[in-house]
């Protein structure tokens, strides 16, 4: 196998808990794994430095993010007038998330000879910072794959759609870059047809060995398990969590949540004795949590465009799902779960597809490709 020479650009990273900082922590560590010569661009946190090391690759911090972030104060008109003001600043400008165009572009200053840059979003600043730098004088690597996670002008899960002037944003970088990737199918349609060609569908991935699994044995109590964000309307708990409230005092169950957003959750549990909410924890630690219960549940997005990354998790440790569409709660499967009878769990094929070695392996035949055009 020939070294590969591979630079990731990423917001994300260990030991940062997100979505997009395992793409690229998992992408460096296996790719050093193999053998290649790896160096990632991201923010100095914690004990990276330690960690790159001890993973076989090189770190350069890009610098902070110092431009001061909008918070809403106040109260009554004073704290409505805050909110519309820090949302106006976040959806017009792309602030403070606008500071990584500089510090990436910065960064890239002494970097040449790649073969393989991934920069990958979100924050889509990522890939504007490397589009603005790259050029046929200095394009860093041979290869550009920029790798995208939730589309950004043709997302379906915000409140809000990004301005008409950044879908002039996305076009200039996506006309710059060698290749999009993008996590499944489904996401293609969240991108400008102009494109869709430049499209390669390349999954989430992790090291299945990585993960320690506790030996389940079930319990009296029906347990199951829930990690994530939630979106009023869009992603939303209510309807199942009103549901169970209901039936507490029927079936023993204990619900467990894993949450950033507490705030769309708590309101409806006061009082329960079955349902409980956690801090987000680590991944490996969430996945050992996640291994001790019966099944996990899984609130899907609207459209197509963004699939949960949870569902990797899930396909993973091989336990039923429990598919919640909001505004869609089928109330008998909810309680076939509730019976242990898990015939209509949600499946999550070609579990394989989701190694991280078969998942490298997609980003390195871009480099064989990009030659041979």
């Amino acid at each position: 196998m020939h070294r590969k020479k591979i630079l990731i650009v990423s917001n994300g990273f260990y030991p940062e808990i997100s979505p997009r900082s395992f793409r690229a922590t998992e992408l460096a560590k296996e790719f050093a794994r193999q053998g290649h010569q790896v160096k990632v661009i991201s923010h100095e946190r914690g004990d990276v430095r330690k960690f790159s090391a001890g993973n076989g690759f090189s770190f350069q911090d890009m610098g902070p993010m110092s431009w001061p972030k909008p918070a809403v104060s106040g109260t009554g008109l004073k704290r409505l007038f805050s909110r519309v003001i820090v949302r106006l600043t976040t959806l017009l400008f792309e602030y403070p998330n606008i500071q990584l165009l500089f510090l990436v572009n910065r960064a890239l200053a002494k970097e040449s000879g790649f073969d393989l840059l991934i920069s990958v979003a979100v924050p889509y600043p990522i890939h504007w910072g490397v589009a603005w730098f790259r050029s046929s004088k200095h394009p860093v690597a041979t290869t550009w794959v920029a790798d995208c996670g939730d589309p950004y002008m043709g997302q379906e899960n915000d409140t809000f759609k990004a301005p008409f002037y950044f879908g002039w944003v996305e076009k200039w970088f996506c006309r710059k870059a060698d290749y999009l990737s993008v996590p499944t199918k489904g996401s293609i349609g969240g991108y400008y047809p102009e494109f869709h060609y430049k499209i390669k569908v390349i999954p989430q991935g992790f090291r299945f060995e990585d993960y320690q699994m506790a030996d389940f044995k079930p319990s009296e109590k029906v347990i199951f398990g829930y990690g994530g964000m939630f979106i009023p309307g869009k992603r939303d708990p209510k309807e199942l969590i009103e549901f169970l409230l209901t039936v507490e005092e029927e079936y023993q169950f204990e619900f467990h949540i894993y949450t950033s957003t507490p705030q769309w959750v708590l309101p409806y549990i006061a009082g329960s004795k079955s349902i409980f909410v956690h801090s987000v924890v680590g991944r490996t630690e969430l996945m050992l949590e996640y291994s001790r219960m019966d099944f996990l549940v899984n609130f899907t997005n609207i459209g197509t465009s963004q699939t949960p990354s949870k569902l990797i998790d899930y396909a993973i440790l091989g336990k039923p799902i429990l598919n919640v569409v909001t505004g869609e709660l089928r109330l008998a499967d909810v309680l076939s779960f509730l019976n242990r009878d898990f015939s209509n769990s949600y499946v999550v094929t070609d579990r394989e597809q989701y190694r991280i070695e078969n998942v490298a392996q997609l980003f390195l035949n871009l480099i064989d490709e990009k030659r041979k055009r």
